[in-house]
C-alpha cells in the first residue's frame, strides 16, 4: 500500500527513504499490532494499544454503565492512534491536497501554507463536530452547571475518554510531521508554539479532571481556527476573497471573550463554591486555590497573548493598506499629470502653420488697418 508517488528511489535507511516511505512503515507497524490480536499470547498486549484502559462497571438508572479513568497505560493507546493519525495525514495529503495543488499551480511558500491549512481544516472540522456531539449527548449544553458540579469528574464515558486520547494523538503526531513534511526552519518555531499550547491545555484538562470544561473550550477553539484556515484556503484559490477573513476576525474576538467568561464562571466561581477544596491525588481532587489560580492564569495568559498577536497583525495590516493606497494615489496623480502634458504638446508645425490635434490649422484673426 503506497501513499506517495515514487519519482526516485533512495537507498534503505537513508533520510530520504524514511521521509518518502514513513506512512508505509507506520502502516506496517499498525498491521503488526492488529495481527497480535489473533494470538492468545499476544492479544493482551495488543489490546493495550487499541482499546482504552482502566474501565469499571457501575450501576445507574439506565442499567450497567462502563466508565473509564486515566492512567499510565493510556500512553500505549495514544501511541497507537498517533500511528493511525500519521496514516490518515498521508492519505489526505496524497489523495486530496496534492491533486488540488497541481491544479492551482501555487508557489512553494503558498503550497506549504495551503497544505497546512488543508490538513488542519479536516482535523478541526471532524473534531468540532465530534465535540459538539459529545457535548449534546452528555447533556452539558442544556445544563451548564454540570461543567463544575460534582467535581472531580474522575470517571468518564467511553466517548469522552476516546476523544481526549485521539486529541493527544493528533497533536503528538504533529511533532514528527515537521520532519516528514520538511517544514522550513523559519516556520518550525511558529508551529511548535501552537502545538505546545494545544498539548499543554489538553493534558491539563485531562489530568486535572477538567474534561467537561475542556470539551467546551476545545469546541470553541476548533470552530474559530477552522474559520481562519477555511478563509486562507479560499484566499489561495482566489486572492480577491477577503470577506471571510473579516467574518473570522469577529468570530475570533468573540471566541476569546466567551472562553474567558466561561473559565471565570466554571473555575473562578463554580469550583470555588465547592465544599471539598483539599488536594487529594487518590480521588483526583485538584480543587485548591493555588491550582485554580494557576489554571486561570494559564488560560488568561494564552487568550491575552492570542488577542495581542491578533490586534498587532491587524494594525500592521492596516498600515500596509494605507501605504498601498497612498502609493496608488501618487501613481495615479503622476499619470494624470503626464497625460495633461501630452495633451498640451499635441500641436505640431506644418508648412509654417501650427496644426491642432485634429489636423486643422487654427484660423488667424484679421487685424483691421487704422
Amino acid at each position: 500500500m503506497a501513499f506517495r508517488r515514487r519519482n526516485k528511489s533512495y537507498p534503505f535507511f537513508s533520510q530520504e527513504f524514511l521521509i518518502q516511505n514513513h506512512a508505509d512503515i507506520v502502516f506496517s507497524l499498525v498491521i503488526f499490532i492488529l495481527i497480535g490480536l489473533m494470538f492468545e499470547t499476544t492479544a493482551k498486549t495488543a489490546i493495550l494499544f487499541i482499546q482504552p484502559q482502566y474501565n469499571i462497571s457501575t450501576m445507574s438508572a439506565d442499567g450497567e454503565v462502563t466508565l473509564y479513568h486515566y492512567g499510565w497505560k493510556d500512553c500505549a493507546t495514544v501511541l497507537f492512534y498517533l500511528c493511525i493519525t500519521i496514516i490518515l495525514h498521508a492519505v489526505v495529503q496524497e489523495y486530496v491536497l496534492d491533486k488540488v495543488n497541481r491544479r492551482l499551480h501555487l508557489s512553494k511558500s503558498k503550497n506549504t501554507k495551503f497544505n497546512e491549512s488543508g490538513q488542519l481544516c479536516v482535523f478541526y472540522l471532524v473534531s468540532s463536530v465530534w465535540s459538539l456531539y459529545v457535548l449534546s449527548t452528555e447533556g452539558y449544553l442544556l445544563h451548564p452547571s454540570s461543567l463544575w458540579e460534582n467535581y472531580p469528574h474522575v470517571h468518564l464515558r467511553f466517548q469522552v475518554k476516546f476523544f481526549y486520547l485521539t486529541q493527544l494523538a493528533y497533536w503528538f503526531h504533529a511533532l514528527p510531521e515537521l520532519y516528514f513534511q520538511k517544514v522550513r526552519k523559519e516556520e518550525i518555531p511558529r508551529q511548535l508554539q501552537y502545538i505546545g499550547l494545544y498539548l499543554l491545555h489538553i493534558l491539563a484538562a485531562y489530568l486535572l479532571n477538567l474534561t467537561r470544561v475542556g470539551l467546551v473550550l476545545l469546541f470553541l477553539q476548533y470552530l474559530s481556527e477552522m474559520g481562519f484556515h477555511l478563509s486562507r484556503l479560499f484566499y489561495f484559490i482566489d486572492e480577491n476573497q477577503h470577506k471571510m477573513f473579516e467574518m473570522w476576525s469577529i468570530g475570533f474576538v468573540l471566541t476569546r471573550m466567551i472562553t474567558l467568561t466561561l473559565m471565570f464562571l466554571a473555575v473562578g466561581f463554580g469550583l470555588a463554591r465547592s465544599e471539598n477544596q483539599a488536594l487529594d491525588l487518590e480521588t483526583g481532587n485538584f480543587n485548591t486555590l493555588s491550582i485554580r489560580l494557576l489554571v486561570l492564569f494559564v488560560v488568561c495568559f494564552t487568550q491575552s497573548w492570542l488577542l495581542w498577536k491578533f490586534f498587532r497583525f491587524q494594525l500592521s495590516r492596516t498600515r500596509e493598506l494605507r501605504l498601498e493606497q497612498a502609493a496608488r494615489k501618487r501613481a495615479s496623480a503622476k499619470q494624470q499629470g503626464q497625460r495633461t502634458l501630452k495633451r498640451d504638446s499635441v500641436g505640431h508645425h506644418e508648412n509654417g502653420l501650427i496644426k491642432a490635434e485634429n489636423g486643422t490649422s487654427p484660423r488667424l484673426k484679421k487685424i483691421k488697418a487704422p
